[in-house]
């Protein structure tokens, strides 16, 4: 810029021989003149006019007596003369010449330096990635539903503020603690807990983070991830998703997979050379402990293993409150009964549940959320929004009334079921409706009993179809999925059948590709039909108990259908009162029946 602008000032400026000098001169063109003397040359400097024009001028001629006396007679009648110092400079005149020079230099070492950073941008490639996180809010009270899990994390927090007092006792705390439970559960959470009660550095890094193209990319990271970790030490590092690095060696289809072995290799060292009171603690979180290398679990390195399992009502309820903190709940909301409401509901779950109804409220333009948007806010957590739009021929509508009736009617029936909570024919997601199940009593352990009473309950709304339709729908292709599932389960798993107590599955949930595969099935031909047969007869038993109990009590089953169909929703309450007054009816007519028998 400073060039360009010193090319277009020379170039509007006219240099002047002597003789062009010395003629606008005599003309007397020139209006303002600026002479520079030397030793050697003087300079002159100005405007002229020609034609009406004004021109910048400049012009040079040898510093000796005679031209110089002859100039400076013609020009001394000029008003607007001014003679300067050659050997005099202004600051302005020296920053504008070293400026320049220092504005280059700048960009110079500017563009050497994005130079440099391109290539230590590169070395770093095989950096960590691990995300630090030093000021860690989350504390124990924001977890909830974990109580034992949160008891087994405070000897991680002493040893991670004190160190030392575990090494004077001769103590050696887990070097690694693997968190496994179902997805939602709170396994991050717990952890971020954990570091900030300890108020140490927290590593955070997903374990699909290490797994890169290049070979040997992933043990780098994991090196140097460890090598932070000890420089700020007591630290904590957390490695979610374990299973994404840790898969058993091996047993991939074709042979395994060499850069996540290698990382894992790597792994596997590091945590044996991590020293015992170097206070580094390492925990890792996976939903697929079944997958992962055996190498990883054993002492020294992964020493303790922490199930955290699905919130019971008391944890459900806790969570609950946990997350209404920062939103305006209804006083009349009772969270224990949402809480017996939401069995099988994950801490996540949970918090999406009030997030919902938050939103719900405040589409509807409420000041605080009501018992409705919670209501609401359960069902699309389970089964998605609703499709008031859908609709449905009046066939249709009482098919499916009578089908979810059917499901709550082997529901009240039998003792051994469990309670039903609600009942709907809104269509939610592919289902044109539904019926809420929980069990009375939170059990760890089911009976047969149980589930062949889960099994009816299953098969009830195919048992009403047919009695009262003479015809079955596709509506039930889930239900017999569930039951077939539960049967099948009770026959090769739980040794529950007249084949006796004999496990003839192999016990995994999901197949790891290159080693389930690769597993024989552990019975016979024969075997195998004689498992469907029975399998078959169990269901065959529930369908027939099924039918029996809606022929026999078809007055109920028409009254809850009705009514289902007139309000479209059934909640427990309702479903309650029905059925006493049901068996109010039935006792007043056995009473009455053996009366007129007795005369």
């Amino acid at each position: 810029m400073i060039l360009i602008y010193n090319h277009n000032s020379a170039a509007a400026t006219k240099n002047l021989s002597y003789h062009q000098f010395l003629t606008i001169v005599q003309e007397d063109k020139i209006t303002q003149i600026n002479i520079i003397p030397s030793s050697t040359v003087i300079e002159f400097k100005g405007k002229y006019k020609d034609g009406g024009q004004t021109y910048n001028f400049t012009a040079k001629i040898p510093n000796n007596d005679a031209m110089a006396t002859e100039i400076m007679e013609k020009v001394k009648d000029i008003e607007a003369i001014t003679i300067t110092n050659p050997y005099d400079t202004t600051w302005v005149d020296i920053l504008i010449n070293v400026g320049q020079w220092v504005i280059l230099a700048g960009l110079f070492i500017w563009m050497l330096s994005r130079l440099n950073n391109g290539n230590s941008k590169a070395m770093e490639f095989g950096n960590s990635r691990a995300r630090l996180q030093s000021d860690t809010k989350i504390r124990f009270d924001d977890v909830a539903g974990c109580d034992e899990e949160k008891e087994e994390m405070q000897e991680l927090i002493q040893y991670l503020r004190s160190p030392k007092k575990f090494s004077r006792m001769g103590a050696r705390i887990p070097k690694g603690i693997l968190m496994v439970g179902a997805p939602g559960t709170g396994k991050t959470l717990l952890a971020k807990a954990v570091a900030g009660e300890a108020d140490v550095p927290f590593y955070s890094i997903s374990g699909s983070d290490f797994v890169e193209m290049f070979v040997g990319v992933g043990a780098s990271r994991v090196r140097d991830m460890f090598k932070k970790a000890k420089q700020t030490s007591p630290s904590m590092i957390f490695i979610d998703e374990i299973d994404a690095v840790g898969r058993q060696r091996g047993a991939g289809m074709g042979g395994g997979h060499d850069e996540r072995e290698q990382t894992l290799n790597q792994l596997l060292v590091e945590m044996d050379g991590i020293g015992d009171n170097e206070g580094i603690v390492i925990i890792a979180a996976t939903n697929r402990p079944d997958v992962l290398d055996p190498a990883l679990l054993r002492p020294g390195r992964f020493d303790r293993t922490i199930t955290v399992n699905l919130p019971d009502k008391k944890g459900r309820q806790e969570i609950l409150a946990v997350h209404a903190r920062n939103k305006k709940i209804g006083q009349d909301i009772d969270m224990e009964a949402l809480a017996r409401r939401t069995q099988g509901f994950s801490g996540a779950d949970l918090e999406n549940v009030l997030n919902e109804a938050a939103i719900l409220a405040v589409r509807a333009e409420k000041n605080e959320i009501g018992m409705e948007e919670l209501d609401e806010a359960i069902d699309r957590v389970m089964a998605g929004p609703s499709k008031k739009s859908r609709k449905y021929t009046e066939k249709e509508k009482r098919l499916i009334a009578y089908h979810e009736v059917g499901h709550a009617l082997i529901g009240l029936l039998n003792e051994n079921a469990s309670d039903i909570q609600k009942i709907t024919i809104i269509p939610r997601g592919n289902a044109g409706g539904y019926t809420l199940f929980t069990p009375k009593e939170e059990l760890i352990l089911r009976t047969k009993t149980d589930l062949l009473a889960s099994i009816a309950s299953f098969l009830g709304g195919r048992a009403a179809e047919e009695v009262v339709f003479n015809e079955i729908s596709t509506g039930a292709s889930q239900d017999i999925q569930e039951a077939t599932r539960i049967a099948r389960e009770m026959v090769m798993t739980f040794g529950m059948s007249e084949l006796g107590p004999i496990q003839y599955d192999s016990g995994s949930s999901a197949v790891f590709l290159g080693r389930d595969y690769n597993t024989q099935r552990m019975y016979s031909a024969e075997t195998a039909t004689e498992i469907d047969r029975v399998v078959r007869e169990i269901i065959e038993s529930a369908r027939s108990q099924c039918i029996k109990l809606v022929k026999a009590h078809r007055e109920l089953l028409d009254i809850l259908a009705e009514r289902l169909l007139n309000q479209e929703t059934l909640v427990f309450d309702e479903i309650q009162e029905i059925y006493k007054e049901y068996q109010a009816k039935t006792a007043k007519k056995t009473t009455k029946r053996k009366s007129t028998s007795k005369k």
